[in-house]
């Protein structure tokens, strides 16, 4: 693991500098505070990732790059007194000891205010003063302030804190609902002039206090925001294309805006919703039959799906061949809809010459789901303790996941570690094991660079992180376009994928923060316009998913969308089926509106809807994270054709069954 100061440089370069913060004296004072030092020991594994971290009494310490931005908006001037509301951790404020000559932190909690005043003590920085307080009336006895900050939400902007600003200084702070804020910054122009400049949406723990929220959270009835003509929902009724059944050969048709296109990726925000699969289904049997489409390529492992590709193109199965899909997760490509899928295509391929055939092509590094299972089968063997450490972070590292107290249990220890050699010898085994005699020269071709990736990707998976992503979606994008490339200068691919990997990653925090890309962004940059990225949205109803890595899949509530979301103003339109067409030209005023950046939900195959705002939203900008989005208000869960995972009772017809 990196060091603390390394990890502290790449904090403030990728979170901070990236996202516009440019002042010196800004970026300096986060260099040089620790902040592994603010958060519980518990939590020092992450305390330079890009979210904030609980701290407690239900309080938090806030993400970098807002603090960055509460602090750079507030221009404190080199030597001045600043007054911060809702100290918390005291990470701010030291923060800004190193830029203000004296800094006064008012903390609510007792607890957490002492625990704040102890920390900045041991740092030696002795020009802040921690002070135990109602927050929301200020210090009126220190004022006036050249700089103030508060940290927590109310319904509007608390006047005595207008009121100990100096003319010309700035007080910037949070106002709005429970959910999402705006915040503010607002400048003293007058002796009874201020004004407002809006600096986006943020969201911050309720500001309790004499002029803030009572304990129950009840507060005032308006957030004093000035109206619009239409509201965000409102512009997305207009704009949104109602869709008939799946069914109904018109659904599918309304989707032939892109069949010109040389790849359409289509995505999932889950991979256990029914209508994400019946949709793509129905898209793909279109594009095959009308629109010459010869491969599909989905998120999946190529051994096994070069099973369903000799079926559906009419040879002969392998001599010897295991049934494919039979780990974990097996719903993810043995359930109804793939299984009538595969017939379909089958159908479609009879009478086609072989190079007008539909393939279906895995991508994915074999077998990410076989290996993990290797790793936990040597692991069980060898150290239990270190099998149960290798469980919390198979289910939780997901590129959108940001909770803490999920994986912060899963720390690595010595002995995993010291397994590294020999689960990867084992990984190296099944993978040559399920490659044999697959026959073909493109076959054989393929899998040697299955062979060459697989033991980079095995080693870097063991430890998790960007890398391994990474290393995962490039080798998907080198896979399509070499098939592209075999299927000739005329091919064209459907792509099946999560939302995370064909949404282009800059346009999320996966991309802007953590430096990963992902099959959407490799694409669009290879092919630019020859390429349509299909988004797919859900507000609530069920899924199927596991709660822990390699446990029975389950058929789960997925919670209501949360009000500071993307899924909830596509819910708020009140259209219960639609197409979003967001590609430039086409809607512009209300690409602008969805441009500022909201939570997005993505459900992978673990759901845990007790943590569903930390392990399941992330970050993005819908306009340019997909050319077109698919909203379905109410889902259900995918039918799995395995009563219990990994695999017992799956039809040994699979998927060859007429």
């Amino acid at each position: 693991m990196a060091e603390p100061q390394e990890l502290r440089e790449r904090m403030v370069e990728r979170q901070i500098r990236r996202r516009g913060i440019e002042s010196l004296s800004v970026l300096t004072a986060f260099r040089t505070v620790p902040r592994e030092a603010f958060v519980p020991e518990s939590l020092r594994e992450f305390a330079y990732e890009d979210g904030p971290l609980p701290i407690g009494a239900g309080q938090t310490i806030s993400q970098p790059y807002i603090v960055a931005l509460m602090i750079d908006a507030a221009e404190i001037p080199p030597g001045g007194r600043v007054l911060e509301v809702g100290a918390g951790s005291g990470y701010a404020a030291a923060v800004m000891s190193r830029i203000a000559g004296e800094v006064f932190a008012i903390e609510r909690h007792e607890a957490l205010a002492r625990s704040a005043a102890e920390r900045i003590d041991t740092l030696g920085y002795d020009n802040v003063s921690i002070i135990c307080a109602d927050g929301s009336l200020g210090l009126p006895d220190e004022a006036p302030f050249d700089a103030i900050l508060v940290a927590a939400g109310g319904d509007k902007v608390p006047e005595p804190l207008k009121r100990q600003l100096k003319l010309g200084a700035r007080l910037v702070v949070p106002v709005g609902g429970e959910d999402m804020q705006s915040l503010l910054c607002v400048t003293r122009t007058g002796e009874h002039r201020w004004d407002e400049q809006n600096l986006g949406g943020v969201r911050f723990v309720p500001l309790i206090g004499a002029h803030g929220r009572y304990e129950d959270g009840s507060r005032a009835a308006s957030n004093h925001q000035p109206a619009r003509a239409k509201s965000l929902p409102e512009m997305i009724s207009d704009a949104a294309e109602p869709l008939p059944g799946i069914d109904d050969e018109a659904f599918a048709a309304a989707f032939d805006r892109f069949a010109d296109r040389k790849i359409v990726l289509l995505g999932e925000a889950s991979h256990g919703t029914h209508e994400f699969y019946a949709a793509r289904a129905a898209i793909t049997r279109r594009f095959v039959e009308k629109h010459g489409f010869t491969i599909v390529a989905a998120e999946a492992d190529w051994p096994d799906a070069a099973v369903l590709d000799r079926h559906i193109r009419h040879q002969h199965p392998r001599t010897g061949a295991p049934r494919p899909f039979q780990r974990f997760p097996t719903w993810m490509w043995r359930n109804s809809v793939i299984a009538g899928l595969m017939h379909d295509l089958h159908a479609l391929n009879r009478g086609r010459a072989p190079d007008e055939m539909a393939g279906f092509y895995g991508l994915d590094i074999y077998n990410m789901s076989g290996s993990i299972e290797a790793v936990l089968a040597y692991l069980d063997a060898h150290d239990p303790e270190a099998a149960q450490v290798a469980r919390e972070r198979y289910g939780c590292l997901t590129p959108w996941q940001a909770e803490p107290a999920t994986y912060g249990r899963s720390a690595l220890t010595k002995g995993y570690a010291e397994c590294e050699q020999q689960v990867i010898a084992e990984c190296r085994d099944l993978l040559q094991r399920a490659l044999h005699e697959d026959g073909g020269m493109f076959a054989a071709a393929m899998n040697a660079r299955l062979v060459a990736s697989a033991e980079r990707y095995y080693r870097i998976m063991y430890y998790g992180g960007a890398e391994s992503w990474n290393l995962r979606d490039s080798h998907m994008a080198e896979t399509l376009e070499h098939l592209l490339e075999h299927r000739g200068p005329n091919a064209k691919a459907l792509v099946w994928a999560h939302n995370s990997h064909i949404g282009d990653a800059e346009a999320t925090e996966m991309g802007s923060v953590r430096g990963e890309h992902n099959i959407g962004q490799l694409v669009r940059a290879r092919w630019g316009e020859q390429v349509a990225l299909v988004g797919f949205g859900t507000h609530t109803g069920t899924v199927t998913a596991a709660t822990d890595w390699d446990g029975d899949h389950e058929t789960k509530r997925v919670v209501p969308s949360r009000g500071d979301s993307y899924e909830r103003v596509c819910h708020d339109s009140g259209v219960p089926r639609f197409l979003l067409d967001l590609t430039p030209g086409r809607h512009d005023a209300l690409r602008r509106r969805l441009g500022d950046p909201r939570l997005e939900r993505f459900i992978g195959v673990i759901y845990r809807p007790e943590t569903e705002r930390w392990s399941h939203y992330s970050e993005a900008v819908l306009p340019r994270q997909f050319d077109a989005y698919v909203w379905f208000d109410e889902t259900r869960a995918l039918q799995p054709l395995t009563p219990t995972e990994p695999h017992e009772g799956v039809p040994d017809t699979f998927p060859f069954g007429e």
